[in-house]
């Protein structure tokens, strides 16, 4: 009697757990809006081919401050910018809700976007969710001759087994397309220096900044501050980018002549 009692309620509590492990949060089934980089970046270098005076909006580390974010995303749209460029960690934790809600945020934009990859949108699979949604880690595109080149330097995230940063992307990106651009952005995640970049090839790193044509500055996020430095004591200018819990980012102003780059405080 007591067997034929219990048989069905285990079979109901498997069933029933089932229903509620039916998801994890670290799967990479990502709903909504997928491929994002690719999209973005053929619509910007579309409508901005040949426009003299460029504004980028540059944000970083958004984490889970929502409600900061939010508001980030509400300033920019005041600020007459023609793209955003997220320099990564976009996420806290890496679960694919997570990027979902972030990139919910972020579309809330009224000008296209790309995002890097941070050190936390690598936990769990993060950096899988990251490819889906968004895609390479190591991406490009230009704009009024200006190459973006937007590199992944989490390195502590592969126990520094991968090339990271990966220098034979660098190496293609100083000659690709070589007709449409003659200035150079560089943008990461993580600077050089850091925990997380691969600190043993730094000086490596630096040399190989100098064959970017026309290199104007390096922008990073990650340490969640506003600064401006020569972080090789020489005249390459790196901007760090604050985090959207310290409210506060940085646009960047592009003409023929050459560059400003204004913190904007919400």
């Amino acid at each position: 009697m007591k067997q034929r009692i219990l048989l069905p309620l285990l079979a109901l509590l498997l069933a029933s757990c089932d229903d509620v492990f039916q998801t994890h949060p670290y799967d990479v089934n990502i709903k909504g809006d997928k491929g994002i980089n690719a999209k973005n970046i053929a619509k910007v270098e579309t409508a901005f081919a040949d426009k003299d005076t460029l504004r980028v909006a540059f944000i970083s580390d958004t984490h889970l401050w929502h409600s900061d974010a939010r508001d980030e995303v509400a300033d920019v749209n005041r600020r007459n910018v023609d793209f955003v460029v997220h320099c990564g960690d976009l996420t806290d934790t890496g679960t694919a809700k997570e990027f979902e809600w972030s990139r919910d945020i972020l579309n809330g934009l009224h000008v296209p976007f790309v995002a890097l990859i941070g050190n936390h949108d690598f936990l769990g699979t993060g950096d899988q969710a990251y490819g889906v949604m968004y895609g390479k880690m190591d991406f490009s595109f230009i704009v009024s001759r200006v190459k973006f080149v937007c590199l992944n330097t989490n390195a502590t995230e592969y126990d520094y087994m991968a090339a990271v940063p990966n220098f034979d992307f660098m190496e293609e990106e100083m000659a690709k397309d070589s007709d449409r651009f003659d200035r150079t952005v560089l943008v990461m995640h993580a600077p050089p220096y850091s925990d997380q970049f691969n600190n043993n090839v730094c000086k490596a790193f630096r040399r190989y900044l100098d064959f970017f044509p026309g290199l104007m500055c390096c922008v990073y996020g990650h340490n969640h501050n506003d600064k401006v430095s020569a972080i090789y004591d020489d005249d390459l200018i790196f901007y760090g980018i604050d985090c959207a819990k310290h409210r506060n980012y940085r646009i960047m102003t592009l003409t023929p002549d050459g560059y400003e780059m204004e913190q904007i405080r919400y």
